[in-house]
């Protein structure tokens, strides 16, 4: 049985508009899952159906076996009974008390004895790295230890879900970092159920089992963070994540990798893409949801863009081109270059550098281009090919 299961889940704040449009989310025992997307796409707000801080229009909220929201049967159970802890962007600790009397609070709420208080409150203490201070007021505190206070907080009662609500955004930026791997280190330790709403793409492949990719109030993927980088299902994803180069064409043929060039598999098809930009064909592996005729998105990452300064005796997805940008980023270069009428995004090792204007060979690894049909994002405007 899922930890956590969202079935047909709606919000819409003014009627007319969807913050969240008919979500179908299962998340597995022990897993923690990002809802990851930029401002507005519900990952929030989706987030706040579960904590029962909002209240759904349609669909349903289990948490293990128990139903806690369902407009369809009229149950609603408040968030103080639904058993989770959560942690929010601002550190939400009282000033006026200690870090201990913090923690505590949870459970002085539940009515616990002042002996379980007082060995669950130093054992989240403890997990935390926060054991020294637990005398100290929350004001005397760093930004990181306060958020340390607010995580111990919600996990004292032994909560059956965490969420958390860009917990991080506060916090500069190498402790960011550090807080990310704390974390997902705790949370492995634990092996509570976990939910994380984030805006930011690194965060989310640091923390996740899997990432749930929000876009306009619906679910644009889901996968673990590998597959979501290197196999995205949509313009949006392939953008959203990480740094993509996107390429139009159209599908001029589906053929054996043994009729193109011998550097590719065999047996294998692929798809000839024909692109009026680059000015001339290139191949990828075939989809089979797309056939001859459909028009294409190739989304192929920097990294799989290789520049020579010879040609070399590759056959397939060579293109002649010119650097016209080149910025050295410290372990790396990164290069634009111009292609016909594409401009394409790579990276290359400072060992080997190109000035602007060189004239460069440009090779595409066809294994790790992703076709995406032409209308598989629901923010893209149709560019005639």
């Amino acid at each position: 049985m899922p930890s956590v299961r969202l079935e047909n889940l709606s919000k819409s704040f003014d009627g007319k508009h969807m913050a969240v449009c008919h979500v179908d989310l299962d998340i597995r025992d022990g897993e923690l899952i990002t809802l990851l997307g930029p401002s507005g796409c519900g990952k929030t707000t989706t987030l706040r159906m579960i904590a029962g801080l909002e209240e759904n229009d349609t669909g349903t909220v289990w948490i293990g076996d128990r139903i806690v929201s369902s407009k369809e049967k009229r149950i609603f159970v408040q968030p103080e009974r639904r058993n989770i802890g959560m942690v929010f962007q601002s550190y939400a600790v009282w000033p006026h008390m200690t870090i201990f009397e913090n923690v505590a609070y949870p459970l002085h709420v539940r009515r616990r004895p002042k002996n379980e208080v007082k060995s669950k409150v130093r054992e989240a203490l403890a997990l935390l790295g926060l054991e020294e201070l637990e005398s100290r007021l929350a004001t005397q505190l760093s930004g990181g230890q306060q958020q340390r206070v607010a995580i111990a907080r919600a996990l004292v009662f032994d909560p059956q879900l965490l969420l958390f609500d860009e917990p991080l955004s506060n916090l500069d930026a190498k402790l960011r970092e550090r807080m990310r791997f704390e974390l997902r280190q705790l949370q492995r330790r634990l092996k509570t159920t976990a939910i994380y709403v984030t805006h930011d793409q690194n965060e989310s492949m640091v923390l996740s089992d899997r990432i749930v990719v929000m876009n306009s109030g619906r679910i644009e993927q889901i996968g673990p963070p590998r597959e979501i980088y290197e196999r995205p299902r949509s313009r949006f994803v392939s953008e959203f994540i990480g740094v993509t180069n996107s390429v139009l064409g159209r599908v001029r043929e589906v053929v054996l990798g043994s009729s193109i060039g011998s550097e590719l598999e065999p047996a294998s098809q692929y798809l000839a893409i024909e692109s009026k930009d680059l000015g001339e064909a290139v191949y990828c592996r075939a989809d089979p949801e797309l056939e001859k005729g459909d028009k294409v998105i190739l989304s192929v990452r920097p990294e799989h863009i290789t520049l020579s300064a010879q040609r070399g005796s590759r056959v397939t997805n060579v293109f002649y081109g010119e650097v016209v940008l080149a910025a050295y980023v410290g372990n790396q270069i990164e290069y634009e270059v111009k292609i016909g009428g594409q401009h394409l995004r790579t990276l290359a090792n400072p060992s080997h550098e190109f000035q602007v204007g060189s004239k460069v060979w440009v090779d595409l690894s066809a294994g790790a281009i992703v076709p995406l049909p032409k209308t598989a994002s629901v923010q893209e405007q149709d560019t005639e090919l």
